[in-house]
């Protein structure tokens, strides 16, 4: 097992808890608000025609008590000689179409801000998960991740939506008939308002306070499931290879019961939000109705007062009724935005520093470890003191046994970690010094675990240099001994490699991180186990075109099979993190310690 997956893991990103909902809703609100603003003159436009649509939305009632008022005559006035009062009706259907074409206008004008901030935080999280070190990734499962940050990106969209949409033009609407209910009838009218959607929204608020735990908990089985189902997938050849089918499908089941019984909670608490909603509805429009009514009988209101009123009640209550489920999406759009944001405040392992400066090279560069200490855990240290030179334009050859620490050279030239004591040096520049981008354009790797992408072969190698045209691709597969089969194959360099290249063998996906290694021509070579997965001709062959590579670059070979470093430079020969031996082949075979007994062994096994 590598060192590496025994590091400690760290936090998981976890959205706000129930107790600290409010302080944590408006420290996301407020990381929100920048990406919006960014279209400021759109949001103005848009809080301008929603109020213009609110108003023509409260006028309608009013028009509608003129209406029925003009329409209280009695026969023989004359008053009764117009049948209807056409102009009040036109002016009904004026507004009536205002309220739409205002609410329509509105989406046109903000849909730009909504989608443009929703894509600028998308972009933000995927360049920040990039921007990680590795060991974050290691320790983190890709499904539930990408869940969260999907689970974002369309809490931004709901919560502009129903936040711009629904509440508050619902809470305009209300300061509007409060307003006119209070001036132009009596103060209880206000007051019974007032009172119903103080108990409504208190109701509804508590209620959906207590069900979200129902939602959060149905989202993480959900993430969990999804985690599952992804992971099985991707290593369906292990699934295979082990029969172990039926146990995936139990393993996803499991999280499927769990998140049945979860959903069956939220609905029946639903259930109950609903019913107390409606009773406190009918109660107030009782009591409004009784008192209008009353009016009506008294004198003191027309038979317009009383349809306006009702109408007013109708407005209002119809949102309401959707106020409960509205809360709800808002807060829970607000906790996966508040997911995503936790993942965006992630602090990088490895990050450069403020007065990085990028790599100067003015001709083939000197690779040094000074003195290197390095442990993925405090408690196992991997690199003690490591320290040697792979001088300009050559090639040096580092072998020795498993967990030796070989391929933890390569990450940390990479910068994927940082040394804890001790320097790397590129051209006399300390690489913690320089920026990342720099640092890795300047060196190309062939890893020994070869992942390809879900494209095609020429977008696989062409990776190592994207826009490279297809003339470049070919020459690098010529290199690396794939073109022959690339041509043989129906779609040629279109040819899709399927989910991490598992329609290519291993020694074809090898061959194709040789070839995009090539493509990107660096300065600075690493091949770790470069031709594992090669048979005996083609790794000859292949070796051949390697070396043609990097001669005139500076080289790092990693390498288990010692017939692959005959020929570099110096060979050292590590073990337990430390150099034990160095020189040439010949002087290491010479020496008769621990590489000689390495050669001899393999030797005996490519007899036998």
């Amino acid at each position: 097992m590598r060192r590496y997956a025994e590091a400690p893991a760290a936090t998981s990103p976890t959205p706000s808890d129930g107790k600290n909902l409010t302080a944590g809703d408006g420290r996301t609100l407020k990381r929100l608000l920048p990406y919006l603003w960014t279209y400021k003159w759109r949001v103005l436009a848009a809080l301008v025609l929603m109020v213009g649509a609110k108003v023509a939305n409260v006028g309608v009632p009013v028009l509608l008590k003129h209406v029925v008022d003009a329409l209280d005559i009695r026969p023989g006035q004359p008053q009764a000689l117009l049948v209807v009062p056409v102009g009040l009706l036109l002016a009904y259907g004026g507004l009536r179409l205002l309220t739409s074409v205002f609410g329509e206008l509105r989406e046109l004008v903000f849909s730009k801000a909504t989608q443009g901030a929703a894509r600028a935080i998308a972009l933000q999280t995927f360049e920040h998960l990039h921007a990680m070190s590795l060991r974050f990734h290691l320790e983190r499962q890709t499904g539930g991740m990408t869940r969260d940050i999907e689970r974002g990106v369309k809490g931004v969209e709901s919560l502009i939506s129903y936040s711009l949409y629904s509440i508050v033009p619902t809470l305009i609407e209300l300061a509007l008939v409060l307003g006119i209910l209070a001036v132009q009838f009596d103060i209880w009218f206000a007051i019974i308002t007032i009172v119903a959607l103080t108990v409504y929204i208190t109701f509804t608020v508590v209620v959906t306070q207590w069900r979200t735990h129902f939602r959060r908990e149905a989202n993480l089985i959900d993430s969990s499931a999804h985690s599952k189902a992804i992971d099985s997938l991707l290593n369906y050849e292990t699934v295979k290879y082990f029969n172990n089918e039926a146990f995936e499908a139990q393993r996803y089941d499991g999280d499927l019961e769990k998140l049945r019984r979860s959903r069956l909670k939220s609905q029946s608490s639903l259930s109950l939000l609903n019913s107390g909603q409606q009773l406190i509805i009918a109660v107030a429009l009782v009591a409004m109705l009784w008192r209008a009514t009353q009016g009506v009988v008294d004198g003191r209101l027309s038979l317009g007062d009383l349809v306006m009123i009702n109408a007013f009640m109708i407005q209002l209550y119809i949102p309401l009724n959707f106020l409960g489920t509205l809360y709800r999406e808002i807060k829970q759009s607000l906790t996966d935005l508040d997911r995503m944001f936790v993942l965006m405040d992630q602090q990088r392992e490895v990050a450069d520093a403020p007065t990085a400066q990028p790599l100067a090279l003015q001709a083939e560069p000197e690779l040094r470890f000074d003195d290197v200490h390095f442990a993925y855990h405090p408690d196992r240290p991997i690199l003690q003191g490591l320290s040697f030179v792979v001088p300009a334009g050559k090639t040096v050859a580092v072998v020795g046994p498993s967990g030796a620490g070989k391929s933890t050279l390569a990450r940390l030239i990479f910068r994927f970690y940082d040394v804890q004591a001790g320097a790397i040096r590129i051209a006399g520049q300390d690489i913690r010094d320089l920026t990342q981008d720099s640092l890795r354009r300047a060196i190309g790797i062939v890893p020994q675990d070869t992942v390809l992408f879900n494209d095609t072969v020429a977008y696989n190698i062409a990776y190592g240099r994207p826009g490279a045209s297809q003339q470049e691709i070919v020459q690098a597969a010529q290199a690396a001994r794939i073109h022959t089969m690339i041509a043989a194959s129906p779609e040629g360099y279109a040819t899709r490699v399927g989910e991490r290249g598992l329609k290519l063998s291993g020694g074809e996906k090898q061959r194709v991180a040789i070839a995009r290694t090539l493509l990107k021509n660096p300065p600075i070579l690493i091949f770790d186990e470069a031709t594992s997965a090669l048979d005996s001709a083609n790794e000859r062959a292949i070796q051949q075109e390697l070396q043609k590579a990097a001669q005139g670059k500076t080289t790092l070979v990693i390498a288990h099979r010692l017939s692959t470093v005959v020929d570099a430079h110096e060979i050292l020969v590590m073990d337990a993190g430390r150099i034990v031996e160095r020189g040439t082949h010949a002087q290491l075979l010479a020496q008769g310690a621990r590489y000689a007994s390495m050669w001899a062994l393999q030797r005996n096994q490519v007899q036998q």
